[in-house]
């Protein structure tokens, strides 16, 4: 079962200068968009950058947990939760 969230996204085409900036930071190198669970936060751009902030210090911030430990940790719940992420 596929699921989406109800929520309105701002597509990058249409963002004023400050989301712009802000998808900017938040882009997948790779496709130079950002990862949807990202873009559900385009009204309110300070979020955006408050969720990655967060993602960025659980993943890379100080911890006794390797960084191997903890991918396998957000494998395993993102599987549980039928989850891409």
């Amino acid at each position: 079962m596929t699921r989406k969230a109800w929520i309105e996204i701002i597509p990058i085409e249409e963002a004023d200068e400050r989301l712009a900036a802000v998808y900017a930071q938040c882009a997948d190198p790779q496709t130079g968009e950002p990862a949807h669970i990202m873009a559900i936060h385009s009204l309110n751009p300070q979020s955006m950058l408050d969720h990655r902030s967060l993602y960025k210090t659980l993943m890379y911030g100080r911890s006794p947990l390797r960084r191997a430990q903890r991918e396998m940790i957000a494998l395993v719940v993102s599987a549980a939760n039928h989850c891409k992420y």
